[in-house]
This record gives structure tokens, C-alpha cells and sequence, in this order.
């Protein structure tokens, strides 16, 4: 009885090389799934150096690597974090020299929440945790500035709306306009260039940075922290104006003044000349009442002090007329004329003024003069008696 084999070889696939079978994997996967969308949680995020971006996609069960080449990854408006619940859109692809295969992603979104929507919260946690929002560095705005530099298109209605506001309040400050384009590529590094430009115009005052309304993406130059960080880094006040009252960017949080529209920007940026006029006149009229009334308590003042000088002058010259009048009296008790006329005499040597009060200052023969009281005496000493 002849042996039957342990296997039939007529059975078994040919023979080939790892190479031949991953190829032919490659193009089965390749092609069943060239088009594939996924829903997962990133996982082992890795940013090598080559800016292409590696991670895996997981569920509670399972895992799939993943791969975002750099041409899609320097796109991505949010930034990609372990533990983040995302879409993505793609293929599968194998690389062959590990056996590996891996979804090249071609789109992303965040799970729940719109990519730009995402990107706008972390950019703004991010931005605030510097203090580029702090109230703290907000400057007032001028009351009269006299040169104003308006960050925006030349050509939209934003500036025109701008100008006609301002046009009609204030007409004595001048309007420069830095233009930059306000959307698309390029468009927040014209944006932030236009705003350094702005801060080197002599003279300038205030820097307004201002387009119309649009959706999430025509507005989404003014998210970019570019233009963030030169509203905030700006040396002269910036006003921005994007977009309508419920369109919120970066540039408004960064900015020193944000204005809900274009138009209310232009009436918040220059005074209206009418009001200015009107409260002129008033503290013009002000000034007149405050100068009357200063005018009319000075001249009372001048009266009170007129009418207190009078009274006092009075005053002192009755108390001097008594004083002197007391010292007339005492003069006149003391005067030797007061003496002779109660009865005494004054005996003086004739030709001078020294009366006799010794005895012994005359002889017997000398002529005395006696003054009285009406008149005086000359006589001739006949003999002198002393009281010794």
C-alpha cells in the first residue's frame, strides 16, 4: 500500500517574498479603503521634527495609527492635544518597510465643536495666561486727537462708513489709512505689519483697526495671534472694529477700545464738534456768572474792609484824642504857669530862663525878676535870709 502524503502541494499558495505579499496588501487596502472617516480620541501625539504630524486614533476597544503630513498639519487652525475627541477624513496607507498601516488623514475637526471654534478658545486661554488681555494695560483713548491711522482695506465699507461718522462730528483731525488686506492668506501678517507701520506715522495719536462683518472664517485673520500680539504690542492706543456687535475676536480682546461697528468706532474715536460748542457756551456763561459773582463779593468785600477801615480810623483817632487830651491835662496840672496862677511866683535872674532856687545865687543889690501869674516883677534885693 503506497503512502499518502502528509500535505498536497497542489494546495498551497505560491511562494513569495514579504515584500510581494505587503505590496499586495498595499494595493487591497489602499484601494477598498481609500476613503474613510473616523471618530477617536488622540493618542502618542508625536511632532518630529519633519513637521509631519504622528498619533494614534483609540476607542475603548482598539487602535489605529495615524498620520498627518505636514502639508495638512500647518493648516490646522486648533492645536492637537492627547485625550482630544476628533473626526478626521482620510485613507488608509501602509508603510511597507514595517508592515505598518495607518490612516493619512486629510481633514480634522475637533468631536463637538468647530475647528476654528476650538482654535479660538485655546488661542485665547493661551493668550489671556499672558496678560495680553489684562484690563490693567487697557490706555484711555484722546479726547482730541489730531491724526488717526486706520488699519483696513481701502476699498471696503468699512472706511467709508468710518469716514462719513467721522466726517460729520470732527472735522480737524486728519484720517490716514494703512491698508492691509483684511482676509485670506497673508492677510494677518498685513494686518500686523500695517499696525508697526501705523505706530511709526508722526504725529499719530490713535491706531483704529476696523473691516465689515463676515462669517467665522472671513473674520479669522483677526483670531490669528499675530495680530493679537501687535495690537497688544502697539504703543499708541488701538481701537478695533470687527465685524458686527456679535462678532468677538482676538484683536478686540487685545485691543485698548473695542467698538461693535465701524460707524459706532468713528463716534467713539473724535468728539462731536455740536456737543463741544454747546459745552463751550456753557462754561462760557459759567465763567461769566462765576467772574460776576467773584466781581460782586470783591466790590461787598471792598465795601466791608471801606466801611471797617472808616470805623476803625474813627476809632483810633478818639482814642487819641483822649489820650492826648488826658496828657494835655496832666501837662497842665504840671505846667509852672498852673502853679502861678494859684497864688505862687517864679523868681529868675533877668535874661534867663533858670528860675532861683537858692538863696545864695544872688546878692544883696541884684535885680530879680518875680513872674506872676499875669505878669512879672523886676526888683532889687535888699537882703538875703536863709532858712539855716
Amino acid at each position: 500500500m503506497a503512502s499518502m502524503p502528509l500535505f498536497d502541494l497542489r494546495d498551497e499558495p505560491a511562494i513569495c517574498s514579504v515584500s510581494q505579499l505587503t505590496a499586495r496588501i498595499k494595493n487591497v487596502l489602499e484601494t477598498d479603503f481609500s476613503d474613510v472617516a473616523l471618530v477617536g480620541e488622540v493618542s502618542n501625539l508625536a511632532r518630529p521634527r519633519s513637521r509631519h504630524v504622528y498619533l494614534s486614533l483609540k476607542d475603548e476597544s482598539a487602535q489605529i495609527k495615524a498620520v498627518i503630513w505636514k502639508s495638512v498639519a500647518s493648516r490646522l487652525p486648533f492645536d492637537l492635544a492627547d485625550g482630544l475627541s476628533v473626526r478626521v477624513w482620510g485613507e488608509l496607507s501602509v508603510y511597507a518597510p514595517r508592515g505598518d498601516y495607518q490612516v493619512s488623514i486629510r481633514r480634522i475637526e475637533p468631536e463637538g465643536i468647530g475647528a476654528l471654534e476650538l482654535a479660538f478658545r485655546q488661542r485665547f486661554e493661551k493668550l489671556k495666561a499672558e496678560g495680553l488681555f489684562d484690563p490693567d494695560r487697557k490706555r484711555p483713548l484722546p479726547r482730541f486727537p489730531r491724526r488717526i491711522v486706520v488699519v483696513t482695506s481701502p476699498t471696503g465699507a468699512a472706511i467709508r462708513d468710518f469716514l462719513q461718522v467721522t466726517g460729520r462730528r470732527w472735522s480737524a483731525t486728519e484720517i490716514l489709512i494703512a491698508p492691509a488686506k483684511m482676509q485670506g492668506a497673508g492677510s494677518a501678517q498685513e494686518v500686523a505689519r500695517a499696525i508697526e507701520l501705523a505706530n511709526r506715522v508722526d504725529g499719530a495719536d490713535l491706531i483704529v483697526v476696523t473691516r465689515g462683518g463676515g462669517s467665522l472664517e472671513d473674520l479669522w485673520t483677526f483670531n490669528e495671534e499675530v495680530v493679537a500680539r501687535a495690537i497688544a504690542g502697539s504703543s499708541l492706543p488701538v481701537v478695533s472694529a470687527i465685524g458686527h456687535e456679535v462678532d468677538v475676536t482676538l484683536a478686540d480682546h487685545a485691543a485698548d477700545f473695542r467698538a461693535l461697528t465701524p460707524s459706532e468706532a468713528g463716534e467713539r474715536v473724535v468728539p462731536d464738534a455740536r456737543e463741544v460748542r454747546q459745552a463751550l457756551d456753557r462754561l462760557q456763561t459759567r465763567l461769566l456768572r462765576d467772574a460776576r459773582d467773584r466781581l460782586a463779593d470783591a466790590r461787598q468785600g471792598l465795601d466791608d474792609l471801606s466801611t471797617g477801615l472808616d470805623r476803625g480810623l474813627r476809632r483810633q483817632v478818639d482814642d487819641r484824642r483822649h489820650r492826648v487830651a488826658r496828657l494835655a491835662g496832666k501837662l497842665e496840672a504840671l505846667s509852672p504857669l498852673a502853679v502861678l496862677a494859684r497864688g505862687y511866683a517864679l523868681a529868675l535872674i533877668p535874661g534867663e530862663t533858670r528860675p532861683l532856687t537858692n538863696a545864695n545865687q544872688v546878692q544883696p543889690g541884684d535885680s530879680i525878676e518875680v513872674r506872676l501869674a499875669d505878669g512879672s516883677i523886676v526888683a532889687t534885693v535888699e537882703t538875703i535870709r536863709t532858712n539855716s
